[in-house]
């Protein structure tokens, strides 16, 4: 008995980085009502409590392009008046203070992007909801590095991952008051002992990269932006279930409201990839939501900007040189970006763990390709080859090129053998280029057979024959089998969702977004 072949999965074109658009002037200068903020304590080197949740703590890294993107995008767009007005509620520290033999600065700038672990201001419903327990570690749960080339024509979002194993430098505990010599730590641990400014000696350490700005963001106000924004879309072509966050997606599109972004972002028992996965999952978040705070109206509506970004501005800590002119300049910069104009890496790490005595588990940058990568920055030069602009494709779970499939021509029709073989070849499947004659010669259907130990290949063989019928054969073996029939009209185009990446895991952003 054959079961229906799904049909492609519909997909919302995002972009990455979108080009901010100016405002109309008002007939006369209106100035933007300062922002009240709620009081809290700030300072440079005190770790302080954040509002996280989940797992071992969940990671953000989307949450801090949050308020980069709404900063940077709305300062482009909206102007100085009200951008004066933000900045006023901003927490400020200054992790620069005293610092000395610090790096040689390069070209372009590079900003430390952090979010920091905690869960103290979650109410008790959402902790349950969203599996948000347990206490705060008072430690950074991710670290990007964010490089702005000189031309101001390409960002590089660099991945830290927070279990490197690092060697803090010398210094006093911002807690204790106890001086400490250099020891090792796992990275996410400098913000635990010394705050933002032995992270950013950590990191400058790490990477010999100069730290120009430094932005700080805070959970809970990542659930209350998406809100805000209306949600944001996200696809995916296999199911996503991790019982750590309660995470439950089923392939297609779906939009997500903040508490469900939240566990989009921090899952990471949905497969073997764990932490990378999570982090190339990050990547498509940040995609979508910069999409929805484009398309949602935010940057050409003064009332909505601000409530948006008065929302994310709760939680924001930057440097004390971070102020209206930078936003400006940044958001000046965007403007003729597109998603291509943006790439995401993921600092090479050594195959094996890396064990240390009384911290664990650790994992330890690749030394010469770290480097390399490091150095590519400070020279300002792109980490991705430009790659010629696709088509839209349904997103498929496996690889095209994965999959080894034989065409048999089961109608009278002269040539639609090679035809169907043709256009599966042209989208990337690996076929025998000798499609063959056989079944009844009146085939009605196209039908696809395969073994069931491959069912995930035959579904995605399936999303490129839109209507046909799959027939699973056990025993057949891992090559497909497409026996085209008379309603075959032409071969829908196919992509993984995972792309393949490039040097130092590299991909840019049009290779990311949902097609």
């Amino acid at each position: 008995m054959g079961l229906p072949c799904e049909s492609p999965t519909r997909t919302a074109e995002v972009s990455l980085v979108p080009t901010p658009h100016r405002s109309p002037r008002p007939p006369h200068p209106r100035t933007a009502p300062p922002q009240r903020r709620n009081p809290r304590q700030s300072g440079g080197g005190t770790a302080r409590r954040g509002r996280s949740g989940g797992r071992t703590p969940p990671r953000w890294g989307m949450r801090v392009a949050t308020g980069l993107s709404v900063l940077v995008l709305g300062a482009g767009g909206i102007g100085h008046a009200v951008v004066s007005g933000l900045e006023t509620g901003i927490d400020r520290v200054d992790p620069f203070k005293d610092m000395k033999n610090r790096p040689q600065g390069g070209n372009g700038m590079n900003l430390l992007l952090v979010g920091t672990d905690g869960r103290d201001r979650i109410s008790k419903a959402e902790k349950k909801k969203y599996k948000l327990g347990g206490a705060p570690c008072h430690c950074t749960d991710t670290l990007m590095l964010v490089h702005l080339s000189a031309d101001k024509r390409r960002a590089s979002v660099i991945s830290l991952p927070r279990d490197s194993y690092a060697e803090l430098p010398a210094h006093t505990d911002a807690t204790t008051g106890q001086e400490h010599s250099s020891h090792p730590v796992k990275l996410n641990a400098a913000y635990a002992e010394g705050g933002p400014q032995l992270t950013v000696r950590t990191v400058e350490k790490m990477t010999s990269i100069k730290i120009d700005h430094y932005l700080e963001v805070d959970f809970t106000s990542f659930m209350k932006t998406v809100d805000t924004l209306g949600g944001v879309e996200i696809c995916t072509a296999k199911p996503l279930k991790d019982t750590y966050t309660g995470l439950n997606l089923t392939p297609g599109t779906h939009k997500l409201d903040g508490g469900q972004s939240l566990q989009y972002v921090r899952s990471r028992h949905l497969d073997g990839a764990a932490d990378l996965g999570r982090m190339q999952r990050q990547q498509k978040f940040m995609a979508a939501l910069i999409k929805q705070t484009t398309s949602s109206g935010v940057l050409m509506n003064p009332v909505k900007f601000q409530q948006v970004t008065s929302t994310m501005l709760e939680s924001v800590r930057a440097d004390k040189g971070f102020g209206t002119e930078q936003m400006l300049e940044l958001g000046k910069a965007m403007r003729g970006f597109t998603p291509a104009s943006s790439e995401f890496a993921s600092v090479p790490l050594e195959e094996k763990g890396f064990q240390v005595k009384g911290i664990g588990s650790t994992v330890k940058w690749d030394a010469a390709k770290a480097k390399k990568l490091f150095q590519a920055l400070r020279e300002d030069r792109p980490l991705a080859p430009h790659l010629p602009k696709e088509p839209k494709a349904t997103l498929v779970d496996v690889a095209p090129q994965q999959i080894r499939v034989q065409v048999y021509n089961g109608t009278q029709k002269d040539g639609l053998g090679q035809d169907v073989d043709a256009g599966l070849r042209g989208t990337g499947f690996n076929t025998t280029r000798a499609p063959l004659t056989g079944g009844p010669g009146d085939l009605k259907r196209t039908v696809v057979s395969y073994d069931p130990r491959w069912d995930r290949s035959a579904k995605s063989l399936a999303a490129a024959l839109p209507g046909c019928e799959l027939r699973a054969v056990k025993g057949q073996g891992g090559t497909m089998e497409v026996m085209a029939g008379s309603d075959f009209r032409k071969v829908q185009r196919v992509k993984a969702e995972d792309p393949q990446r490039g040097e130092f895991g590299t991909v840019t952003g049009d290779q990311v977004v949902c097609p």
